[in-house]
């Protein structure tokens, strides 16, 4: 990566964590996303979800057929499917066969569109054997969801609940532990100790590195900053960023940018998501910057990813400039508008 105190130029990214949904609002999703990544992991918790290689395979042509429209002829789609309670050792060996890049573990209940999930993670200890065995990554939402658990502690509880006892039984399983938003969990993640092969990661959205908890709170209630998992202590974004900067290849950029229509977040019960789609690399830009460590980007956005699933790193090229970006205060979705975080105001990075 070369760069000045006004401009740096770095390998084009990828999202490993990215909501495009479906249907008419999916094109605008893909525009924003596509002018700045070169790949994407997409997620499956849609309506029904996506659990089987067929449907996933149906979904990668629809989303095809939204980028062929768009002219976009240089964004690849990397598809997973939605674990449940019944997903079978021969759906992960059909899946790894068929180029399905991972399984996404969501706990019945967690987020958005995840009423179907794991129940009990024990009942899928055969379809795990079966991802350990055939090198499938596990992508897992890390909280648990009883309600005697404070929200702001389910992340810290399912570390030493799920995700401990899950990596002593299965070793060998890559496992990303997405959208990370405490101390604990980044430590944690730094901190494992694997095999010969490193087997866990964790990517981190732009919100938990520059946000806390009170941008929920500022001056009332601020629907567009509220997602899942949600803005912690400043404590632990502090410990995020330190993450983040580090140059641990253990972390990487994952937005969990997700796309909500303006009058569904903002009602009596709103959705829970950020909208960063529109302005991504702009935002860890402006978080690396904070702190004097945007020689620490490049690995963070272009080239952990790639090495931790094994894939190639991207070869193309982007820049980013040291000027101003007004965001908009609403974006097209569909025949509704999104609110994009950050939204009324300017950020100071913008992709050339």
């Amino acid at each position: 990566m070369s760069n000045s105190p006004t401009q740096i130029q770095l390998i084009q990214p990828d999202d490993w964590h990215l909501h495009i949904r479906d249907g008419e609002v999916m094109k605008d999703v893909l525009a924003d996303t596509a002018r700045q990544f070169a790949r994407a992991i997409i997620m499956p918790n849609l309506k029904p979800p996506v659990t089987t290689v067929a449907l996933a395979n149906a979904y990668r042509t629809r989303i095809e057929a939204n980028l062929k429209l768009l002219g976009i002829d240089s964004f690849t789609p990397l598809m997973t499917l939605y674990l449940t309670d019944n997903t079978s050792a021969d759906e992960v060996r059909k899946a790894k066969a068929e180029g399905i890049a991972a399984f996404k573990l969501y706990p019945a209940g967690a987020t958005t569109n995840s009423d179907e999930g794991v129940s009990d993670i024990q009942r899928c200890y055969q379809a795990l054997e079966a991802m350990q065995a055939v090198g499938m990554p596990l992508l897992v939402h890390g909280e648990v969801t009883s309600t005697e658990i404070d929200i702001f502690d389910r992340e810290a509880v399912f570390i030493d609940q799920v995700l401990d006892p899950l990596r002593k039984d299965f070793p060998g399983l890559k496992i990303v532990f997405e959208h990370i938003t405490t101390k604990q969990a980044a430590h944690y993640v730094r901190d494992a100790v694997t095999g010969e092969k490193n087997t866990i990661a964790a990517t981190i959205t732009p919100q938990h590195l520059l946000l806390n908890r009170n941008a929920i709170f500022a001056g009332g209630i601020r629907p567009h900053n509220y997602c899942l998992p949600v803005l912690k202590r400043e404590e632990h974004r502090v410990a995020l960023l330190e993450a983040a900067t580090s140059g641990n290849p253990r972390f990487f950029l994952g937005t969990d940018s997700a796309p909500h229509a303006k009058g569904a977040k903002e009602a009596a019960c709103g959705c829970a998501g950020c909208y960063s789609a529109f302005n991504a690399l702009g935002l860890y830009a402006e978080a690396f910057e904070s702190v004097n460590q945007l020689d620490k980007l490049e690995g963070f956005a272009s080239l952990f990813g790639p090495d931790f699933y094994s894939l190639p790193r991207n070869t193309k090229k982007i820049t980013l400039r040291k000027q101003a970006q007004a965001v908009p205060t609403e974006l097209p979705l569909g025949d509704a508008t999104i609110v994009p975080l950050r939204a009324g105001e300017t950020i100071a990075w913008t992709l050339v």
